[in-house]
Parts: structure tokens; sequence; C-alpha cells
């Protein structure tokens, strides 16, 4: 078969809406370019439910591999809070798209509605995988039982909408992996987003250290994150403009590890090809290195002033 009939039937197969959708960054992919809106998402439970998961397993941060894999996991965050809205890096997820790189896009269901039109966008390209990274950014550890479930299941709505919207049907029906916003959580609740059926997964090198804008810092800060990756590594960036450079960060690190052989993966592939290693509490590089942005961010993370109950 020729290359332009295989290129009109890949046309066929992708939503019309999006066929011609640049992947190039536009005025409506900046931070705070639109309005904040922290109302309910149009339906609060999602259709889809997924089983439980009989016990919890804890917080995944890599995975146990056999010596002859050398596979990696890039995830990037793309979260807001409640009280302001940030920005959609898609130099990221263009060098990502262009160059057949799989990662997992852990979105806020808040930053999702946001940024609707991207999220439609990136359904279409397999590569990519959609997971669960809360509502509003809303930790787990601050949350109560019922401010947490609603910071899930809105998320899991939000993205049943969407994908809906989008005329995907290849998409997934729910997303099936979980993130903890600032790695924080308690006991309770491993255990209510395991009886929700989703696996947490986190990083064991969080690769973003400050502002990666200059091309020089973003190659020294390349080689120290590479330097950390090891077989099963689950890397840690973010694609919401927070903070900034991250594109060149990213092309510096995936052109390292290629040149060591690695391979990359969707994070959802990587649980399946060891065994996930896991610990009981989220942390970034050491235990307790989280603990102080329970402050920072409102009364549970999310920026507000009163708790977030999902009422």
């Amino acid at each position: 078969m020729k290359t332009a009939a295989i290129f009109m039937i890949v046309l066929m197969l992708v939503p019309a809406s999006y066929a011609s959708d640049s992947w190039m960054p536009a005025s409506f992919d900046m931070r705070r370019a639109l309005n904040s809106n922290s109302n309910p998402p149009e339906r609060t439970s999602p259709l889809f439910s997924l089983p439980p998961i009989s016990g919890d397993e804890g917080v995944i941060r890599r995975v146990k591999l056999s010596p002859d894999i050398k596979a990696v996991a890039l995830t990037f965050d793309m979260c807001e809070l409640d009280t302001t809205t940030t920005g959609c890096d898609m130099d990221v997820i263009n060098f990502l798209h262009e160059h057949r790189i799989p990662a997992t896009l852990f979105m806020g269901g808040k930053w999702m509605r946001t940024h609707s039109r991207r999220v439609k966008q990136i359904m279409t390209d397999p590569i990519f995988e959609l997971a669960n990274h809360n509502w509003s950014h809303g930790n787990c550890a601050l949350l109560s039982p019922e401010g947490l479930k609603a910071q899930i299941l809105w998320t899991q709505s939000e993205y049943e909408l969407l994908r809906e919207e989008s005329g995907v049907i290849d998409a997934p029906e729910s997303m099936r992996l979980f993130r903890l916003p600032y790695g924080r959580n308690n006991q309770r609740a491993l255990k209510i987003i395991a009886e929700l059926g989703l696996r947490v997964v986190q990083w064991d090198v969080a690769a973003e250290a400050g502002d990666n804008s200059n091309p020089k810092r973003a190659k020294k800060s390349a080689k120290l994150v590479a330097g950390m990756t090891k077989p099963g590594s689950i890397l840690l960036f973010h694609a919401n403009l927070v903070p900034k450079g991250t594109v060149n960060l990213l092309r510096e690190v995936v052109d390292i590890l290629s040149n060591d052989d690695y391979v990359f993966v969707k994070a959802g592939d990587l649980l399946e090809m060891g065994e996930p290693e896991t610990v009981r509490d989220g942390y970034f590089s050491k235990p307790k290195d989280n603990y102080a942005l329970d402050k920072k961010f409102g009364v549970d993370g999310t920026g507000r002033r009163k708790p977030f109950t999902g009422k």
C-alpha cells in the first residue's frame, strides 16, 4: 500500500475536528489564559466503575525488571488548584507526539476541563496514557474521606465526559492509575483509592529542579537525571507550564537515555513488565521531604480556605 493511501486511512480513523488541529502551542494553552471554574463537573459520579483492588498495594515508586530489560516510564503531571488555572505545555506534548515516545499524563479533573480541547486531542494519540491526579490537586493526607472520594470520582467523570465528546471509542473506558498530589497520603487514603480500583503510581526520579529555560542548565540537569535513572524507573515531569523549560530538559534526558539503549513505555505497561516496588508513604526523593507542603496551598492542598467536601 502506498504511503499516501496509508496516510488517508489514518486520517479517516481520527475525528475530523482533531485531524487538522495543530499540536503546537497556542494562546489558549498559556497559564491563566482561561478563567478558573471551580464548579463540579457535569456529572459527579462516573458511569463506569472499576472493580476494587483487594487490599492496597501501597505507593508504587518503580518496577523491578529482569536484567535484560532497560525500560523506563516518562510521566507528566498536569494539574491546577480550585483557585487558579495553569497552562498546557504543548511543547512537551508535541515533542512526545512527534517522536512517538509513549508517556503517562496524570491529569487533574479541573485541569482537564480547563484544557478540554487539548485533552480530547491527546486522546486521539494512543502513545499517551491518561491517569487520575485528583480534581483540584487535593492533598490525600489532609482530605476527608468524602472529599477524597469526590476529588477522585469527579476526575473519573470528567475523563468520561471528554471521551464521549471526543468520539475516540478506542480510548480506555476509565483511567486506572492514580498519582498522589504533593506525593502525600495516609493509610486511610490508600484504602479508599484501592476501593475505587486505582493503582497509586509515584516516581523514583523527580526530574525537574527549577527553571530549565536555559539550554545549558537543562543539559547539566539532564545528566543528573540520567544518572539517577535505572531500569524500571518512573520519572516525574510536569506539562502544565509549571515549572518552566521542561521541554529543554526532556529533550536532553531522552537523548541521553536513548543513547544508553533505554526504551520508553507507559507507566501502566511498565507495571506489567516486572515487580512493582512500593512504600507506604509517598515522598519526592526521601521520606517526609514533602510534609512542608501541607500548609502552603490552602487547608487541603486545593487552594481553598474551607475544606473541600465535594458538596
